[in-house]
């Protein structure tokens, strides 16, 4: 497994990182953990989580994938795994946790207390990234940052990101860090695939020039690239198929992912991989990596063998043939996710 930089940090890791986005839903305890076995095993040592995790988390609660990993970081070198997760912010769509009795923002106050909720799950005393979950529009971006730093200099995190930024929020942030002398954004975690390429109109070039470093989610687009939803197929389990019983509001969030335009793309990516010699979802996560402002491809899986077509690709390096014909397919979209 190759590694790769945090954006100006001194951390380096595996050039996949494990979402837990799945566990303790989706995916049982015993389930997760053996997951976290098999990526372990193959040299995956960069972890992603999130407070409000798993999701949707009406099914379980709030925190219990953080829990799964703190008890399985016990029997591991915890200097050689780079954790990250992610403080909540405001509430924000249907898939929101209740934490904090639902009035979550990013101030000192909720953010000291999501971390110390973080570190008690996970049973460390540091972590590695931490992260905004959403931007918080309603604090300004000096007490995120003043609180954030004040983590970094108690030592109870080592470097901080956001997620789900744009790019005019992501400068905002790098010019408050700037101006007052704070801890910076060295990560943005954003949704980016080959269905959703939006993040190289602006924000791609913000990165490049500030050495920042995206950790793109979704690089199967929930699952749609591995061509599991075509023909209208709802496989049990799925997350799209599991999406449809929770909320009326996921019927907006699935049209975007699963449509005839979103469904034709794939077929089409489906036939690169083939001709390639790969499997659509390996192909898919190859691309992603194939990106410079890329650090590293966050994956998921609900069962160990997914996570077979995923790995994979660190393996893979796409010839310029093959990046040509992701590019024609994706420059025809016309339903772009977001």
């Amino acid at each position: 497994m190759k590694r790769r930089r945090l954006g100006r940090t001194g951390i380096t890791v595996s050039e996949i990182c494990l979402g837990t986005m799945t566990f303790g839903n989706q995916a049982d305890a015993a389930t997760s953990r053996a997951i976290l076995d098999s990526a372990w095993d193959r040299g995956v040592d960069f972890l992603d989580i999130a407070e409000i995790y798993p999701v949707p988390p009406e099914v379980r609660y709030a925190g219990m994938s953080e829990e799964i990993v703190g008890s399985w970081l016990q029997d591991k070198p915890r200097d050689r795994l780079v954790i990250a997760t992610k403080v909540a912010g405001p509430a924000f769509g249907w898939f929101m946790a209740p934490v904090r009795e639902n009035r979550t923002a990013l101030d000192r106050h909720h953010i000291v207390r999501a971390v110390e909720g973080s570190l008690r799950r996970l049973r460390t005393d540091y972590i590695d990234l931490y992260q905004t979950h959403w931007p918080d529009r309603e604090v300004d971006q000096e007490v995120t940052l003043r609180a954030l730093t004040e983590l970094v200099q108690a030592g109870k995190v080592r470097h901080i990101g956001c997620s789900n930024e744009t790019a005019y929020g992501l400068m905002k942030g790098l010019w408050t860090s700037d101006l007052h002398g704070l801890e910076r954004y060295e990560t943005i975690q954003n949704n980016f695939s080959l269905l959703n390429r939006r993040f190289e109109s602006e924000i791609a070039e913000v990165c490049r020039r500030e050495k920042v470093s995206l950790l793109p989610y979704s690089p199967l687009a929930g699952g749609v690239l591995s061509g599991k939803y075509q023909d209208g197929a709802e496989p049990p389990g799925a997350r799209f198929t599991l999406y449809r019983e929770y909320s009326p509001r996921t019927k907006t969030m699935l049209a975007r992912f699963l449509n005839d335009d979103t469904r034709a793309s794939t077929a089409r990516f489906m036939e690169i991989a083939r001709e390639a010699g790969m499997a659509p979802a390996t192909l898919a996560t190859a691309w992603s990596l194939s990106r410079d402002f890329v650090a590293s491809t966050l994956i998921g899986a609900t069962r160990v063998q997914q996570l077979d077509d995923t790995l994979a690709a660190a393996d893979v390096t796409l010839e310029r043939d093959v990046l040509d014909a992701c590019d024609a397919v994706s420059r025809e979209i016309k339903y772009p996710m977001g």
